[in-house]
């Protein structure tokens, strides 16, 4: 586990190589402005992919008056642009783009335009030549698209441009949200794979999600463990936005959806949002966590909600929706940031997943701030460092998620052991570890439904004869060492099926069932009454003790517990009274305590 200052230092080390990045980028771009000059972008016939921002040069329609005809008219109203490359910041206005073609002999005639940013609400695209305009298309993801017109996920259109003329590429952008535009002139062939392996990308992203989602879902209906509800809703809000952001929704799934496009943004940042409040909240929460934490959490949640609502219903514009987005978007990882640090410090390995997080997140935000804001370019990286992130950010929290399911798996082990404890500790004698009077029982009331003719149900009650003077002339350690000799020598006299109890200070019961005959009682009784002509070699001691035997037979005898073990106990104390050291058997019904036949066969034995 990494240290938690080698994590603070990686996060500083991150956001001065972001300022370092922005100032090195806002620089060139500066120097770039004073040396583009308005020479045409010669088109070569080896040409496959051309970025056109370094020939770019924009004018911004703050009156939102101006037309493609006042501004050929207007050529030095164009500027070179003064942010990083392909991003101009946030503008309201709409902003023209000016780039002036030369096209080789050599060159074949059919380019692709395309504006990677599928975001863009409005672009109109103008060839012209010789101030006439040959080709006006209009694209933008508020627009309506046929089945045949949309090319694919980002915004593009065929130009024919002969070989050895000259044109002038006038473009015009209008977006609500950052202007990022990205342009580039491709030959068909490049351009088709290009998007391909974009497509390919982004489809390998969606998949990696739905597959999370589909995890979560499973997880959530087998376990009903809510954590996995909240974080499937974490994963989806993720997707959707990542969708929206690089086109694939509309390109599949809401196609010419005005609505979708206008509101999905938000929407999906709510869902993370309310998702990531819920998630920290279920992780973090406990008797550690301050006691602010929870509630704080959960209103954040619903107000995430709230504001969910109120946007898809149009009560508050798209501005203030982004507004809001912007603060509630950082408070469940800013308030779950100090209780994870507080739960590392403590040994707790969860916070260190929150941490990671926290710090891709961050690392995501400041990036593509940067980016919106003109003081990033546009790169691979940076266009996607949100969406990789995220996933980053959704794998780390799987993680977290699979230690905590563990930990509650590991918790549920330990309290189903403890329960295990307590009903052995209920049902079990401490000193020998045999059933006690409630083990037996239950193991008795198992077995009398199983007995009837050819499968008796045998119950012997032993006392032991001659144990009190040994325990009182050894003490209580003797005895209990004895006990517990005597209980290990009863289990190795009788089958593994058999039961073996002590239910008093001296006194066990063995229960053997599945008797075929009457006799195998009386054999098994006579072989534990020789069993103890043998002496006990104790730590200090060698002791010999007796048994007298007193047994009742079900079904014969009766048919329920209680009345096998007070004929048995009955038997045992007549042999008590005929002189110890015997087994005994009284039958059950008859006058007075009469000897059965084995059981007077037993006398003469012993």
């Amino acid at each position: 586990m990494p240290p938690l200052h080698s994590l603070v230092r990686l996060m500083c080390c991150w956001l001065l190589m972001v300022l370092s990045l922005s100032a090195t980028a806002q620089t060139a771009a500066l120097n770039d402005a004073g040396k583009v000059s308005q020479a045409p972008l010669l088109l070569h016939a080896d040409s496959s992919r051309v970025d056109l921002w370094p020939t770019v040069s924009v004018f911004f329609d703050t009156q939102h008056d101006q037309s493609v005809r006042t501004l050929m008219d207007a050529p030095q109203v164009f500027a070179p642009p003064t942010t990083a490359h392909s991003t101009l910041g946030l503008r309201k206005e709409p902003v023209w783009f000016k780039v002036p073609l030369r096209v080789a002999v050599n060159a074949k005639p059919l380019w692709m335009l395309e504006l990677d940013y599928a975001v863009l609400n409005r672009i109109d695209v103008y060839l012209v030549q010789n101030r006439q305009v040959l080709s006006h298309t209009l694209l933008g993801n508020l627009q309506t698209y046929t089945g045949t017109e949309r090319v694919g996920r980002s915004h593009a259109t065929m130009l024919h441009l002969d070989p050895g003329q000259d044109y002038e590429l006038l473009v015009r952008v209008e977006t609500a949200g950052a202007m990022i535009v990205p342009m580039t002139l491709n030959r068909p062939s490049t351009y088709m794979r290009h998007a391909l392996a974009e497509q390919m990308l982004q489809g390998l992203m969606v998949g990696l999600s739905l597959c999370l989602v589909v995890y979560s879902l499973t997880n959530w209906f087998g376990l009903r463990d809510r954590i996995f509800l909240k974080y499937a809703l974490l994963v989806l809000g993720g997707l959707l936005f990542s969708m929206l952001q690089f086109g694939v929704g509309a390109q599949f799934l809401w196609t010419n959806s005005r609505w979708m496009e206008t509101h999905m943004a938000v929407i999906s940042a709510l869902i993370s949002a309310c998702a990531f409040f819920l998630f920290f909240e279920h992780v973090l929460a406990g008797p550690d966590a301050p006691r602010w934490f929870s509630p704080l959490m959960k209103t954040g949640a619903w107000l995430t909600v709230v504001f969910m609502v109120s946007h898809a219903l149009d009560l508050i514009n798209t501005q203030t929706s982004s507004n809001i987005v912007g603060i509630l978007g950082i408070v469940p990882t800013l308030a779950a940031l100090p209780v994870a640090v507080s739960g590392l410090r403590r040994g707790n390995t969860l916070g260190i997943y929150v941490v990671l997080g926290a710090l891709l997140y961050f690392a995501a935000v400041i990036t593509m701030t940067g980016v919106i804001f003109g003081r990033l370019p546009i790169s691979f990286w940076t266009q996607h460092s949100v969406q990789m992130a995220t996933l980053l950010d959704t794998v780390l929290l799987m993680r977290l998620l699979s230690l905590r399911s563990r930990e509650m798996r590991r918790a549920a082990e330990q309290a189903s052991e403890e329960r295990d404890a307590m009903r052995s500790l209920a049902h079990a004698d401490p000193l020998t570890g045999l059933p006690n009077r409630r083990g037996l029982n239950t193991a008795l009331t198992a077995a009398l439904p199983h007995s009837g003719a050819g499968k008796f149900l045998a119950v012997f009650v032993l006392d032991l004869d001659g144990f009190k003077p040994i325990n009182d002339q050894y003490g209580h350690d003797v005895g209990d060492e004895l006990l517990v000799a005597v209980a290990q020598r009863l289990q190795h006299m009788v089958r593994s099926s058999d039961i073996v109890a002590r239910v008093g200070g001296d006194e066990f019961v063995v229960m053997a069932s599945g008797l075929h005959k009457l006799e195998q009682a009386s054999e098994l009784g006579h072989k534990l009454l020789e069993a103890f002509h043998a002496p006990f070699q104790l730590t200090q001691h060698r002791c010999k003790v007796g048994l007298t035997i007193g047994y009742a037979l079900a079904p014969l005898d009766g048919n329920d517990a209680k009345t096998l073990l007070k004929l048995a106990d009955a038997s045992m104390y007549q042999g008590k009274q005929d002189g110890k050291h015997c087994l005994r058997r009284l039958e059950h019904g008859k006058p007075g305590l009469t000897m059965s036949e084995l059981g007077t066969s037993s006398t003469a034995a012993a």
